[in-house]
Parts: C-alpha cells; structure tokens; sequence
C-alpha cells in the first residue's frame, strides 16, 4: 500500500490532469465543464485528505456531486440526441 506522500502525489497528478482537461471544455456545455471541475476539485481534496483526514468527508461529498452531475450530463445528452430537441438542460454551447 502506498504511503501518503505517494498517494497525494497520484491525486494530484489526476487533479492537474483533470483540470487541464477542463480548460478543453471552455467551449462545451456548461453541465460538461462542471463534472471536468468538480472533479479536478475532488482530485485535489483527495490529495489533501492524505494529510488532514478532516477533509475526506467533504472530498466525499464532493465525489457524490461530481458523480451526480455526471449522471445527468450523460442522461441528457441521450434524451435530447433521441427526441432532436433540449428536453434536459446542459447548458448553452459557446461558439466564437
């Protein structure tokens, strides 16, 4: 089993992974940005609940509202692709 160090170290590779990715969202719908940072944040409240374990209950709830709002993304996202209109909203596409 890794040792805190290497674990918070492994979180927060993820995290900064996770958050580059999210600046790849800039131009998506809102409800995608917001699962790419909400779990950039979780990444990175893992990471510090190596060291203070009073952060893991709320890295926990962060988890369920990432999880969530992932869920609904991708429900979304079939909904409105099979009935070719927003039945669930995402969030409006920015173009430039």
């Amino acid at each position: 089993m890794p040792d805190n160090s290497a674990m918070a170290a492994y979180l927060l590779m993820w995290g900064l992974f996770t958050l580059v990715m999210f600046f790849g969202t800039l131009k998506a719908n809102r409800a995608l940005q917001f699962v790419f940072m909400s779990l950039a944040v979780l990444f990175f409240m893992l990471a510090g609940a190596r060291f203070v374990p009073a952060l893991l209950p709320i890295a926990g709830i962060e988890g369920v509202i990432c999880g969530f709002s992932a869920f609904y993304l991708s429900l979304a996202q079939v909904i409105n692709e099979a009935n070719h209109t927003t039945i669930l909203p995402i969030g409006p596409i920015k173009s430039t």
